[in-house]
């Protein structure tokens, strides 16, 4: 049954929009909330995956009724020059396990899929139906939006979930796998043993262009799978297009997807990080302190996140700095070179840089040492615009 007005209504159900709509249902169950998503399920077609001390006390507890994949064995990274075996524990998420945890642990009447919303302004939303659903506070949770006020690369990937015909033998995920052919990008495979004989390879790509070819991905996937001798079945795929953000004017970015007295958060809001695309610790920390905010005037939310969103560029510059290296500076067939070095740093600098955490010692530590990068292609990079992120096309 639906109520007549809503005190919060979230739109859009992806990671950002169910943890807010599950951390604000928590913090204060008396509010009446309803999470409206376009799609059929929540969450989209995704995995999301975290290193064990990305989350605090309070985000561990928030994520903790989600069915996952943990691994107690760390993980890897492999490069054409070293190999290394980090210690840190890793979590992955499937987005089809987000939304069944989403449905058990929100209100029925907060569960709105399939419900695609054609405007929203402060008073409300207005659904493609033409129904109205007033509320006193909107958070616009939808998808990032291309934009020609932000510059930047591309991540581009295509994940299979398959089953092999014998025991594979992974058995910590491998973050990067670069010993693979770099045509024109930073190119890496990902691996995630979800059992002996059941695995998730993604191949991955830092490209210039917003270009994903399924077909050409699904035949390397295929090659690389069989040159390990693995015979296998496909159960699951999944795809994307990420924007790797390298600079822009960021207010005016916001501004032109801003609606007044709508509190915009999410990837739409600049809620990322800007270089890695690891965005559940993100997702986590935001929807947490939205939460908090909303036990008290709901009419200040949008100014809150506004403020942390203004903060979130701030503290992320170092991240768009270090990607303009990878995207202006680097030969695309050298560009492995730059995470090949930086996966020779210490381990604890590794994982808060995953986090969007890293201290001011971490970043000194990062610049330091011979450069990956020619120095004057570097500095030419650091002083250019980039590429506007706008979205390409599919073959």
């Amino acid at each position: 049954m639906q109520a007549a007005k809503l005190d919060i209504a979230i739109v859009g159900g992806g990671l950002a929009g169910g943890l807010t709509a599950l951390a604000i249902n928590r913090a204060a169950p008396t509010l009446s909330l309803g999470l409206f998503e376009a799609d059929d399920a929540f969450g989209g077609n995704h995995r999301w995956s975290w290193f064990k001390g990305d989350l605090g006390p309070a985000g561990s507890s928030l994520v903790a009724n989600f069915k996952r994949t943990e691994w107690p064995g760390g993980n890897e990274v492999r490069f054409p020059a070293h190999t290394r075996h980090l210690a840190s524990d890793y979590r992955s998420l499937d987005s089809r396990d987000f939304d069944a945890g989403l449905r058990n642990a929100l209100p029925q009447e907060a569960i709105r899929t399939g419900c695609r919303v054609k405007g929203l302004d402060a008073a409300g939303i207005t659904l493609e139906t033409g129904g109205r659903i007033a509320a006193r506070a909107v958070i616009d949770c939808r998808d990032a939006a291309p934009s020609e006020h932000l510059s930047g690369g591309w991540q581009v990937f295509l994940g299979q979930h398959l089953r092999t015909g014998t025991p594979h033998g992974i058995t910590r995920p491998v973050i990067m796998d670069a010993t693979v052919d770099q045509p024109g990008a930073y190119r890496f495979m990902y691996l995630l043993p979800l059992g002996e004989d059941e695995i998730f390879l993604e191949d991955t790509y830092y490209a210039d262009e917003p270009v994903l070819d399924r077909p050409l991905l699904r035949e390397r996937i295929e090659r690389y799978a069989r040159e390990r001798g693995w015979d296998v079945q496909v159960l699951h795929e999944e795809w994307g297009v990420l924007p790797v953000i390298t600079g822009g004017d960021f207010e005016t970015y916001r501004a032109s997807l801003a609606t007044p007295g709508v509190t915009l958060a999410g990837a739409r809001g600049g809620f990322v990080h800007p270089l890695t695309s690891y965005t559940l610790p993100i997702a986590v920390e935001n929807a947490l302190a939205i939460a908090g905010a909303a036990t008290g005037d709901l009419a200040a939310l949008p100014k809150f996140v506004e403020n942390r969103a203004t903060d979130h560029w701030q503290r992320t510059g170092h991240y768009r700095m270090l990607g303009r290296m990878l995207f202006q500076a680097a030969d695309p067939e050298k560009r492995f070179k730059v995470f090949q070095r930086f996966y020779r740093l210490p381990e604890p600098l590794i994982e808060r840089f995953y986090a969007a955490r890293s201290t001011t010692l971490d970043k000194l530590r990062i610049l330091t040492g011979k450069p990956p990068v020619p120095v004057g292609r570097a500095i030419k990079a650091l002083l250019g615009k980039g590429a506007p992120l706008i979205q390409g096309t599919e073959p």
